[in-house]
């Protein structure tokens, strides 16, 4: 068979439903001919978004695999697996190359050579009998470890070379290490001995699917559990233990009690330094348990580390504390409880005003407040997009089952939202999938709404149209001012028409719950829906400090 034919079976062996593509790349053919459905995009980047939210919703039983053309596909592919090296997303990426006596040539793109500050595993296939080798390697790599993306480049004219023999090839394992017990037992210790502790859950509690033991813990030590933002839903957040989400954005229970925490425990995050992530107060005693020991101690000073499976660090963990509390209780419970319930109703109290608003233009928090209320949050996954719609969202949400809420943020590419609804809906089709966006987000990647409704992928797009890059009011005055740099337009309910899908626009707060429910009626029938709301210039986040 052909190395194109190889590839392809190979996929299949590993179970690969989806492949998501732009042509021309000879495995996309190929693929098809295995009955490996094919979906085509409208740009290479929103290709790499769907992929990853296949691994994010699946906690990355389901790998998203990309295939696009030598030279500009592959250029142009480069931000989308930025993103997904940033956000720790296993996708595998398979671009062709250039053919093999012009590979190594100026000014040919040679993506081997220029991906590999943003892959975990990349290299270029440049016999056939290489071919089974290096996917082997890709698909070991990208099952295990910390997720990220990996990349095998086929050159052009390889992919269409015959392969001798029969494929040996059988699907990669995949595995999980733990921690080891001296750590364990230390950070227990130290979890026991603290007053005030503060848990705080990051991405990698999904990945290792460790939601109950997570809960366990908490209510174990009577302790508080904050999530990072990729880390959000991990931890039921009508729990009166929940503190909410971090970010920007974030409630006052979670910054009140983070301030006060004398030891907070972070596990399956990695506590990086980021604009849009919750810092840790300077001066706390920090543990910290996390599958890459390369975060430890990278940003954040930890007295106490842990290297392993988040599921099998909190598995041991609860041994661990169980023993040393002699199976009691430190009769803390309704203390804490009633402290966080206090907080979160001066809070609520503040931003209600906010969140039920009856003005026009639409203040976004309604909008976000009557969305909450409308859908069944438990089969839904909901996700953002950068800026605005990440910050009004987050803290408001009330995440009730795990993989519910896609969060994100180290690295923060407008459009991403899109890609990541389409992503879910294909990798769980029985939820409702939204992603919230804003208008400057559409105008990078808006185009694709329209392979939403080409390939049969009937998600909930709901938009923030402010007319304006409102954030950056503040941050260029005279550029507005002088020459209207921040305004921006468009009428995206009549776009989303246009593309064949169902479009609304929305200007009375008393029309949000019959269009959302409009909206969500549509998508049951099998159409992509956008509700575009026309909201005020927004700039109000819920900060501290």
């Amino acid at each position: 068979m052909k190395v194109a034919n190889a590839v392809a079976e190979i996929l299949k062996r590993e179970g690969i439903e989806f492949l998501i593509g732009y042509p021309v790349n000879p495995i996309i053919e190929a693929a098809a001919e295995a009955d490996i459905r094919t979906i085509m995009v409208r740009q290479e980047r929103i290709g790499l978004h769907m992929c990853d939210a296949i691994a994010k919703v699946t906690s990355g039983d389901r790998i998203g695999v990309f295939a696009m053309q030598h030279g500009p596909g592959t250029e142009n592919a480069f931000g989308g697996v930025a993103q997904s090296w940033g956000d720790s997303c296993p996708v595998v990426v398979l671009p062709a190359g250039y053919a093999r006596n012009v590979n190594q040539v100026r000014p040919n793109f040679n993506a081997a050579l220029n991906y590999r500050n943003i892959t975990k595993w990349c290299e270029q296939v440049t016999v056939p009998g290489a071919t089974e080798e290096a996917l082997r390697r890709a698909f070991t790599q990208v099952k295990n470890g910390r997720p990220a993306p990996v990349l095998i480049e086929f050159p052009s004219d390889l992919l269409r070379d015959e392969i001798s023999g029969p494929l040996e090839y059988e699907k990669t394992p995949q595995l999980k290490s733990g921690p080891d017990p001296r750590s364990v037992s230390a950070i227990a210790a130290a979890l026991v001995e603290a007053q005030r502790p503060v848990i705080c859950a990051g991405q990698g509690v999904h990945y290792g699917k460790a939601w109950k033991q997570l809960r366990a813990l908490a209510e174990l030590l009577e302790a508080p559990v904050m999530t990072t933002l990729p880390g959000k839903s991990a931890f039921p957040e009508a729990h009166p233990l929940a503190l909410g989400s971090g970010g920007i954005g974030i409630s006052k229970q979670l910054h009140t009690f983070l301030q006060k925490a004398d030891l907070v425990f972070g596990i399956g995050c990695s506590f990086t330094r980021s604009s849009f992530a919750t810092p840790m107060p300077k001066g706390k005693r920090i543990a910290h348990a996390t599958l890459d020991s390369t975060d430890i101690n990278k940003d954040v000073p930890v007295e106490l580390a842990a290297v392993g499976d988040a599921g099998l660090t909190l598995d041991a963990l609860l041994e661990e504390v169980k023993d040393r509390l002699h199976s009691k209780t430190r009769d803390r419970l309704a203390v804490v409880t009633r402290e966080i319930s206090a907080l979160k109703g001066e809070w609520m109290e503040q931003w209600m005003p906010r969140l039920t608003q009856n003005t026009k233009p639409l203040s976004p928090y309604r909008v976000i407040w009557e969305l909450l209320h409308t859908v069944d949050v438990a089969d839904t996954i909901i996700t953002h997009d950068a800026g605005s719609p990440r910050d009004q969202l987050s803290p408001f949400w009330v995440s009730q089952t795990p993989l519910g809420y896609i969060g994100w943020g180290k690295t923060t590419q407008l459009g991403y939202g899109l890609g990541l609804a389409m992503g879910a809906k294909l990798a769980k089709p029985d939820k409702l999938c939204i992603n919230v966006w804003g208008d400057a987000a559409i105008g990078f990647t808006g185009m694709d709404f329209e392979t939403a409704v080409r390939e049969r992928i009937p998600i909930l797009s709901i938009l923030m149209n402010n007319f304006s890059m409102a954030i950056e009011l503040k941050v260029m005055p005279v550029a507005t001012e002088k020459y209207r740099s921040t305004d921006i337009s468009g009428h995206y309910a009549n776009f989303a028409q246009a593309l064949g899908g169902y479009g609304e626009r929305i200007t009375d707060p008393e029309e949000i719950v019959p269009a959302i429910r409009r909206g969500i009626a549509k998508t049951r029938e099998g159409t992509p829906a956008l509700l575009e709301f026309i909201t005020e210039k927004a700039v109000d986040v819920s900060r501290f400090g």
